[in-house]
């Protein structure tokens, strides 16, 4: 299936050993001032502790897992919370627009500059071999950095209010992606990455 064709409202962005599509504003029935108030007053938000490089550390950021099947990554194992009917109704909406089927959903709350994702790979196993991943953004725009794993190639992509990544092919086994620290001064950013656990 090619994820990338016009009906899936995608616009293909160029990437060596990888496959990107991006959408400046996935089509929802709420503003998204709306639907950002909502998944932050509905979502059982947590601060979880990972191990990095055998030591733990506390996330910079909230998240929250919502779906069918448990998920483990980083030393953490995030018990499934069932979907609600704002999170089901933006997965369909994602569902049309990459012509994908996803199960499970990862919600991150940056809520200031200070907080940030470090890189690293969506290559659990139960992502199977060529995920596919979309991300959905609401609030401050935050620049998403890919970084390829063998020839030190970086993409950067503004990832903004209301704006749809989708991440497919080789692009988890060649690239590494993350969100960095900011100096200045940024108001709070909900992110949702969609994904099928097999």
């Amino acid at each position: 299936m090619d994820l990338f064709a016009p009906q899936a409202g995608l616009l293909p962005l160029p990437l060596e050993d990888g496959e990107l599509g991006w959408m400046a504003q996935l089509p929802l029935p709420w503003s998204n001032a709306e639907i950002f108030a909502r998944l932050l007053a509905e979502t059982d938000w947590r601060e979880e502790t990972v191990v990095v490089y055998g030591k733990r550390h506390l996330q910079p950021r909230l998240s929250a897992w919502y779906g069918d099947k448990a998920y483990a990554y980083s030393g953490l194992r995030l018990q499934a919370t069932p979907f609600t009917p704002l999170l089901t109704m933006l997965r369909d909406a994602v569902e049309a627009a990459t012509a994908c089927t996803f199960n499970s959903v990862l919600l991150n709350y940056y809520r200031n500059e200070r907080d940030s994702m470090g890189m690293h790979s969506d290559d659990e196993a139960e992502l199977g071999l060529q995920p596919a991943i979309a991300s959905l953004s609401f609030g401050a725009e935050r620049t998403f950095i890919l970084k390829h794993k063998h020839n030190k190639q970086t993409v950067r992509v503004p990832l903004t209010d209301g704006s749809l990544l989708l991440m497919a092919g080789d692009t988890q086994q060649y690239w590494l992606h993350g969100i960095n620290k900011m100096t200045k001064s940024l108001q709070a950013r909900i992110n949702l990455t969609f994904r099928n656990i097999v």
